[in-house]
């Protein structure tokens, strides 16, 4: 049999192999100064995308340049004739000691409405490059001088046979560029590259193309560079955009599958009425929700399988996805393997450790070596580590770690050290994971035995739709917590301005206690600074136990306080000791007092929404309503105006 011959595609392949790749023709300067940008081949040239485009369709006349000085207009373009060019000359006093004297370049341009005087200072070679009778686009400032209007240093493109203007007249992409290589440069570049391109291949079948309503990418590469018009720029960059967000999913999908076929994972014992972890969410003294149920349910079929689990659990503050991770913690645990959970904080990995013994407590009772029934030997064993632990104390919880009498480890980065070391690591839950890097949960999946890789059990509360959470975490399987568990209260979010607003909010702090109930007020600043009129924390938490609440008891909590100091805060707070708790940031995660029902953030504008999503998260979390209010200095917007 003949051997297959496969043809070359007939075009230039933009995402080509590094084989296939067309070198571009340069030489010199501007090689290395292409070099500087990243750019070595024709597919790199193209792919160098316009930073943003500027508008230069609108030509005037020059009769109606004085209008446009009328009126304010920045910058104005006419098309119009060299009528005269003078020589260079230096300008008395222009020039500084040891240095050149300043040039100026005066002309003339006119079309058949008018004459306008052009200066250019510093700028010798315009006198070569314009000649009387020189026809060319002119773009730049408008100036009065001695009473008559001006063109001050215009940039210009000389009209060529067959030649287009770049500058002018046009919609203008503005790129990435260096002192040694232009933005005028490299747009002429790529007119030069483009046109010596017969077709760019595109690898979308027309029928798939057609039905997302996406340009060909040939026509995406040319407009993107040299768009008609702004609708030509919106269609180039949604077919860009999407090729490059296909192309990661492509390469994250190819790699996830690459792993399930190459890396050995540990089998766990599929979960049935009787075991440990069915026993844990029967013995809950609460109803796990459906999409709970559901998330368990992927969780166990992953964990069964020969390949490790990567599975991103995606749910609302306060959906439950504590009892999910124990729930796949427990189907390790239930097969003889050990399980950990990180957490990017030291208050976040307490409060989980809190969570899971008082979960535990619930299903199982509070003695660790008590037999419940034939199939489970005793309470699983759970232990925090971090990096505030004494040392002794340390070492004592490495060594249960170590001899496999510990069977869940909670735990911040200290958990990823070189000293930590596990019997048998059978799952890896991460907890807030845009908070760690690839490195980070690589070194975690690492502390896995010989016998195969840990699942992988990922977790965020930021709220991402389900196709961008497709788009970003492509190698992992995705479950949704959809909904929040029975009796939850829902938090209502409101804004206030100014001092009036911070009255309202005190307010409300006021009747939430009286009511029997406690208040967070959450600052951007943990100490007054000089560069900023932003109130602290610490200022802050002083006034308002002096001035504003001196009859209740005022907390403080910070990032830069020692772990004990830090604690005891916490630990006042959840006793119902301090009823109003002044914070930082650091309240973002992991902070669980059902208790609370009043969040109050300062100076809210100079926060993320992520951020601001988090922090409500720390209220609503028991039986009663509760409040986020949103306190900023900003003026309010007209009525109606949800842009605050």
């Amino acid at each position: 049999m003949a051997d297959t011959v496969v043809a070359p595609p007939r075009g230039l392949e933009l995402y080509a192999e590094p084989a296939r790749r067309v070198p571009l023709r340069v030489g010199g300067r501007r090689e290395r100064a292409l070099r500087e940008l990243g750019i070595a081949t024709v597919q790199d040239l193209l792919q160098h995308y316009p930073r943003h485009h500027v508008d230069r369709t609108r030509l005037r006349t020059i009769r109606e340049l004085a209008d446009a000085a009328v009126s304010g207009e920045q910058e104005v373009q006419v098309h119009a004739r060299v009528l005269k060019v003078g020589r260079p000359r230096p300008l008395r006093g222009g020039g500084r000691a040891g240095r050149r004297p300043r040039t100026l370049i005066e002309a003339e341009i006119g079309d058949e409405t008018g004459r306008i005087r052009v200066t250019w200072f510093n700028q010798d070679w315009v006198a070569r490059a314009l000649q009387t009778g020189t026809e060319a686009f002119f773009y730049g400032r408008l100036a009065v001088f001695r009473g008559r209007l001006q063109m001050t240093a215009p940039r210009f493109e000389v009209v060529r046979s067959g030649r287009e203007p770049f500058n002018v007249g046009r919609i203008v992409p503005i790129y990435p560029a260096t002192s040694e290589l232009s933005s005028d440069q490299l747009r002429r570049l790529i007119w030069d590259t483009l046109a010596g391109i017969p077709h760019i291949v595109d690898p979308l079948p027309d029928d798939l193309r057609d039905e997302l309503g996406l340009l060909p990418r040939d026509a995406a590469v040319r407009l993107i560079h040299f768009p008609e018009s702004k609708q030509d720029v919106l269609a180039a960059r949604r077919r860009i955009v999407f090729d490059e967000l296909f192309s990661l999913q492509l390469g994250l999908v190819q790699r996830k599958r690459r792993l399930e076929r190459t890396v050995r994972g540990i089998t766990h014992a599929r979960p049935d009425p009787g075991s440990l972890p069915e026993a844990f969410l029967e013995g809950l003294p609460f109803e796990p929700t459906a999409a709970q149920r559901r998330a368990c349910d992927e969780v166990a079929a992953d964990m069964a399988a020969p390949a490790p689990m990567h599975r991103l659990l995606e749910g609302e503050v306060g959906s439950g996805k504590t009892v999910v991770a124990l729930y796949a913690c427990l189907v390790a645990v239930a097969s003889g393997y050990q399980a950990a959970l990180m957490a990017p904080t030291e208050v976040l990995a307490e409060q989980h450790h809190i969570t899971v013994q008082a979960l535990l407590d619930e299903a199982f009772g509070h003695s660790e070596a008590r037999n419940l029934f034939a199939a489970v030997s005793r309470r699983p064993v759970a232990r925090l580590l971090t990096g505030a632990m004494t040392a002794s104390r340390r070492e004592r919880v490495l060594r249960e770690i170590v001899t496999g009498e510990v069977d869940i480890v909670i735990g911040t980065h200290a958990l990823i050290q070189s000293d930590v070391t596990f019997a048998r690591l059978g799952v890896a839950v991460v907890d807030e994971q845009h908070r760690f890097g690839v490195h980070q949960r690589a070194a975690l999946r690492a502390k896995g035995s010989a016998e195969g890789e840990p699942d992988v059990l990922v977790m965020t509360a930021t709220p991402i739709p389900r196709t961008l959470a497709w788009t970003v975490y492509g190698d992992l399987d995705l479950s949704v917590l959809d909904e929040l568990p029975r009796g939850r209260a829902r938090t209502r979010t409101e804004v206030l301005f100014g001092d009036e607003g911070r009255r309202q909010a005190y307010a409300a702090i006021r009747a939430e206690v009286a009511a029997g109930r406690q208040a967070y007020v959450v600052y951007p600043l943990r100490e007054d600074s000089e560069r900023s009129d932003l109130r602290s924390a610490k200022a802050e938490a002083v006034r308002l136990a002096r001035e504003v609440f001196p009859d209740l008891g005022v907390g403080l909590v910070h990032g830069d306080m020692k772990p004990a100091d830090k604690e005891a805060a916490m630990a006042a707070f959840r006793a119902g000791t301090t009823q109003v708790l002044v914070a930082t940031t650091v309240v973002e995660v992991g902070v669980d007092v059902p208790n609370a029902t009043v969040m109050v953030i300062e100076h809210a504008d100079r926060f993320g929404l992520a951020q601001l999503h988090q922090l409500r998260g720390r209220v609503g979390r028991g039986r009663h309503e509760a409040r986020c209010l949103l306190v900023t200095d900003l003026e309010p917007g007209p009525p109606g105006d949800d842009a605050t």
